[in-house]
């Protein structure tokens, strides 16, 4: 998802430790609910951390955590309990901490004492505020010492700090507290099975100003303003019950999960994005947010127009080294108040990515089949166009037909594909490869993208444009199938390298090419076999690198994890070519995965074997929540329904392939050309009611662009 280098890697947030997050603010503590700033913990609001300590101790002890339950993605319970100091083991005082994140934090502190007797008790809170930028915290080299000031007005904790030219603050609420410059606390007695409690805020100051954003205490019967967004994305996306359970609670969860990754464009708040997901990555990403929302499109399809619209509006128009933007090229990333000095490419905005452009104009083709408005997506074809110009230009410098990437400068990233750690692109005896490097999705990307505006086009009326775009794509599918397949290994190359060698490591790339049609169908059963094979499929999934390769390692980031949007992916392509089997040996084995992690699917676990270690050993630093992994359970259940539409075409196709171990399927308010259908699927047997008229339900799969261009005359591309 959001690269690294070597130098530049994620550190562990540690075991036990607990993530909220609402839209781009999240927050990262310890089991027992304290924040400590020598571990990457924090409460972050725009890159920044506005809380770096958050300390709660009761007659000077910290609690003994018992449980820590996520409610919501953005509220968490944490109970403990306070240390006998006469050494016996059960302690009577338990403490309760309800957190909630938003602009900041609002927390809810309760003490019950279980015992026959009074309790004295001094209750404190340590606070630092250290507004360090995210990246500082990621990669532990917090180097800025900001010159601050506390002020202790009243029942409030202002600090405020100065940083060259910078100002930032924070206001720390707690009705009823002592407070000091230092810290707040309160002198009590909570009586014989009894209890006490009170609630503290804290919000980042904006302009001399707290954000519009932060917590206003609800009346009586009312509720917060997580809780109303929360509801109203729920009453907008499908409701859904299914047989077994267990694969709809991690449906469920995955629902919550994208609702809470949902940002809003600073300039047009009525547009929704995806953000890439947390801890770090809590802000619009090119290929995560377009992944996403291309997955997520049967629950929400105005999640990929308003992540269209916000990437079109900072879509490159000149050529700056430094961030490494290009006209017509689509960022990598965004970032919020991060020094330039500390962010990729030295500036907010990081456009070192080399899929994220073709990725633009096929979600667009997607989009446009879920019924927008006719101008909606012709507004939005001009960048569609300077997108496929950067393709054919810049992003083949070389002229050889493929698009390839080599970095501008020493700050961005060494690997811009999705596997983008530093190590990622490897031969098959492990030497890593050198730049320019073609990777073979990135071909299989073009290929959609340019028959997805050739599908566009000819939908509009300009059958001369849409007869080139397929001819083009034709072209590239010959090229590609020449030069990437590897006729004595029975598999593609990940890669050409910058001599124009076969990258011949055996790795998952391959299986995304499968979705996008670009394979000889000759050549898909061996590629099938393959990613299927002990080498490649661990049990849970289909590994990033086989596991006879040079550079296998299982507990790597890209070299032998599993990573589940990739299998979703895969089994989509699998689908497509009548492999329904080894689609649902995938398709189960994520949702297997996810029970050992309370429905929630990670950013990505580790390799080992299942039959070596009986669940999925996470890895150190996946983010959890993920966009494109929060969607993968959409994309795997949706795939094996071939659920998809094509409302320009007056089509609604489905033909469902679940595993008999999914049960019966029962769908309301699913989102359709501006109306809500049902859908039930018993025994693999569909209906649907509520269709909206001129929508006609057809039991197939819907045509893929290669076969669209077909019927409409236009030759086959490829």
């Amino acid at each position: 998802m959001a690269g690294w280098n070597a130098d530049t890697a994620a550190g562990p947030v540690g075991s036990g430790t607990v993530t909220l997050v609402e839209g781009s603010s999240f927050c990262i503590s310890s089991a027992n609910g304290d924040i400590h700033p020598e571990h990457p913990h924090g409460v972050f609001h725009d890159d920044t951390r506005i809380l770096s300590r958050w300390n709660l101790a009761i007659n000077g002890q910290s609690l003994e955590p018992l449980t820590a339950e996520t409610k919501e993605p953005y509220r968490a319970l944490f109970i403990g309990r306070v240390p006998r100091s006469d050494g016996y083991a059960d302690s009577p005082m338990i403490v309760e901490r309800l957190r909630e994140v938003s602009a900041g934090i609002l927390e809810e502190i309760t003490l019950r004492n279980y015992s026959s007797d009074n309790a004295e008790c001094v209750v404190t809170l340590g606070v630092e505020a250290d507004f360090a930028d995210l990246f500082e915290v990621k990669e532990a080299r917090v180097q800025r010492r900001w010159e601050e000031s506390r002020h202790p007005v009243g029942d409030s904790l202002t600090i405020r700090a100065v940083w060259q030219d910078l100002q930032k603050g924070i206001v720390v609420k707690a009705s009823g507290a002592d407070v000091s410059p230092e810290a707040l606390s309160y002198r009590l007695v909570v009586p014989p099975h009894g209890h006490w409690s009170t609630r503290v805020s804290v919000v980042p100051v904006v302009d001399g100003a707290a954000p519009v954003a932060s917590f206003v205490r609800p009346a009586e019967g009312e509720v917060s303003r997580s809780d109303r967004r929360r509801q109203e994305w729920v009453e907008k996306i499908p409701k859904l019950h299914m047989g077994n359970r267990s694969v709809e609670r991690t449906l469920r969860r995955s629902y919550d999960d994208l609702g809470a990754l949902r940002i809003e464009d600073p300039a047009h708040p009525e547009r929704i994005v995806v953000a890439a997901g947390a801890p770090w990555f809590m802000t619009l990403f090119g290929r995560d947010s377009l992944w996403a929302s291309e997955m997520a499109l049967p629950v929400d399809p105005s999640l990929a127009l308003g992540t269209l619209q916000t990437l079109a509006d900072r879509q490159g128009s000149v050529v700056d080294p430094v961030s490494e933007e290009e006209p017509g090229k689509i960022l990598h990333e965004v970032r919020l108040g991060v020094s330039s000095g500390l962010s990729l490419g030295g500036k907010s905005v990081y456009y070192g990515s080399v899929d994220a452009t073709p990725q633009f104009v096929m979600t667009l083709g997607s989009a446009s089949r879920w019924g927008f408005a006719k101008d909606t997506i012709a507004a939005l074809l001009p960048h569609a166009d300077r997108a496929l110009d950067w393709v054919r230009t810049y992003g083949d410098k070389d002229g050889d037909g493929f698009v390839e990437y080599e970095r501008l400068n020493d700050q961005g990233l060494i690997n811009q594909g999705w596997k983008d750690s530093w190590d990622g692109i490897n031969f098959a005896d492990g030497q890593l490869a050198e730049p320019p490097i073609a990777l073979c999705e990135v071909q299989a990307l073009v290929y959609t993208a340019l028959l997805s505006r050739a599908w566009m086009a000819y939908d509009a009326g300009d059958a001369p444009l849409a007869a080139r775009l397929t001819g083009e794509a034709a072209q590239l599918k010959r090229r590609f199938n020449e030069q990437f397949w590897m006729p004595d290994r029975g598999y593609y190359a990940i890669a050409l390298d910058g001599k124009k060698r076969q990258v011949d490591a055996c790795a998952s790339n391959m299986g995304q090419c499968l979705w996008h049609g670009i394979i000889d169908e000759d050549k898909v059963p061996l590629v099938a076999q393959r990613l299927m094979s002990p080498e490649m499929f661990s049990g849970w999934g289909v590994r990033t690198l086989a596991s006879d390769m040079g550079a296998y390692n299982p507990a790597s980031y890209h070299n032998g994890s599993v990573w589940p949007h990739d299998n979703a992916i895969i089994a989509v392509g699998l689908m497509r070519y009548g492999f329904v089997k080894e689609a649902q040996r995938i398709s189960t084995a994520l949702f297997e995965a996810a029970d050992h992690t309370d429905g929630r699917l990670p950013e990505l676990f580790c390799g080992f074997s299942r039959d070596q270690v009986t669940e999925p050993v996470p890895y150190p630093t996946a983010c959890s929540p993920q966009a494109w992994a929060a969607t993968t359970p959409i994309m795997l259940v949706t795939s094996l329904m071939r659920y998809d539409a094509h409302i320009s075409r007056g089509g609604f196709w489905m033909d469902p392939a679940l595993p008999e171990s999914y049960g019966d399927l029962h769908i309301t308010n699913a989102p359709m050309a501006g109306s809500r259908i049902t859908i039930d699927i018993t025994g693999s047997g569909p209906s649907v009611q509520g269709l909206p008229e001129g929508i006609v339900f057809h039991r197939a799969h819907r045509p893929w662009l290669t076969e669209l261009m077909e019927q409409a005359g236009l030759g086959e591309p490829g």
